[in-house]
């Protein structure tokens, strides 16, 4: 009797300890919460399908600092790029259509799992974050991710921020807090 309590309380640990390590990589916790992150993800890994997802996202850029350079919050954010989803998915169609290519992009909003990264000595941990994902054709290549909100524009694979005025003062006042 005393054997098969011990057994059953054992199980009911382990059953306990998985559902929590199995909640926790499903939304967003912590420093997360406070980012809105983007994904452009390229068509496929040949070097016509990279080098028009770094136009496509100059673009795309482009087209978002305005928006959210007035936002104070991340989840003004979310609501002003919501909101324009069809014109996000647009302004990178134009792009794609005056470079050639045929296929079309799709913009969503929706939680997604990112690894950690560093980006000029910001590290954001390895989780789960509300994105902007921007898929172009396929959606299969390799992709570019920066942040949103607070709007910090990274180059490419490499760590340097690029901060254009209105957007290097929000993102002072988001650290200070």
């Amino acid at each position: 009797m005393k054997k098969a309590a011990v057994i059953a309380l054992l199980i009911a640990a382990i059953a306990g300890i998985c559902l929590l390590f199995a909640g926790n990589g499903e939304k967003e916790t912590g420093e997360n919460a406070s980012y809105l992150r983007v994904h452009i993800r390229a068509n496929s890994n040949s070097e016509c399908d990279q080098a028009v997802k770094y136009r496509v996202r100059d673009k795309v850029v482009e087209f978002l600092t305005p928006t959210v350079a007035g936002c104070g919050t991340k989840e003004e954010a979310l609501a002003k790029i919501g909101g324009k989803l069809s014109e996000i998915a647009a302004t990178a169609d134009k792009e794609l259509r005056a470079n050639g290519y045929t296929y079309g992009a799709r913009a969503s909003l929706r939680q997604e799992k990112f690894p950690t990264r560093v980006y000029d000595g910001v590290t954001l941990e390895a989780g789960v974050y509300d994105a902007l994902i921007l898929e172009l054709g396929t959606g299969e290549g390799d992709n570019w991710w920066c942040v949103v909100y607070p709007p910090l524009c990274f180059t490419g694979g490499n760590a340097n921020v690029i901060y254009q005025s209105k957007i290097a003062e929000i993102i002072r006042k988001f650290y200070k807090k």
